[in-house]
């Protein structure tokens, strides 16, 4: 069963029959500065194996999302927050972030882990610090992958 919520006249949800997919896919392959190009069936793939969040104007037009990749267990990584730029400003990060931390499926975790550029005093306002025992950590990486 999806999970709601309304704050500012703004309604989140985990619906993935609400969620705009083309609207999100534009936001995150041709705005975002992390997965410029992505493929569109790249992008529903991920979608779909994820806990998709929108947040919806009270128009009904979604207005931000945020993505968390989950066992809905142990572990979550909060990627893919984007803020529509004509809804900037309204407060949307804080709540996507609060509906977040608030959902039920995302509790008694070990870890919640995301990526950040520029947005580190938001994130840090729902308890994330920098990475513990980064040394502990790998990855392949391939930030070409969407141009080929």
């Amino acid at each position: 069963m999806p999970h709601q919520t309304t704050e500012a006249g703004f309604t989140l949800s985990d619906d993935p029959a609400r969620f705009d997919l083309v609207r999100a896919h534009g936001w995150i392959g041709g705005q975002s500065y992390w997965a410029q190009g992505i493929p569109f069936e790249t992008f529903a793939r991920a979608c779909a194996g994820s806990l998709t969040v929108g947040a919806f104007a009270p128009d009904g037009q979604m207005a931000a999302m945020a993505r968390v990749v989950t066992d809905r267990a142990t572990f979550g990584w909060v990627c893919d927050v984007f803020v529509d730029p004509a809804y900037r400003g309204a407060g949307l990060g804080k709540m996507m972030m609060a509906y977040i931390r608030a959902h039920p499926d995302l509790q008694g975790f070990r870890r919640l882990h995301l990526a950040t550029r520029d947005a580190h005093g938001l994130y840090r306002q729902f308890g994330f610090t920098e990475l513990t025992k980064v040394e502990n950590w790998m990855e392949i990486r391939d930030p070409d992958v969407y141009s080929r």
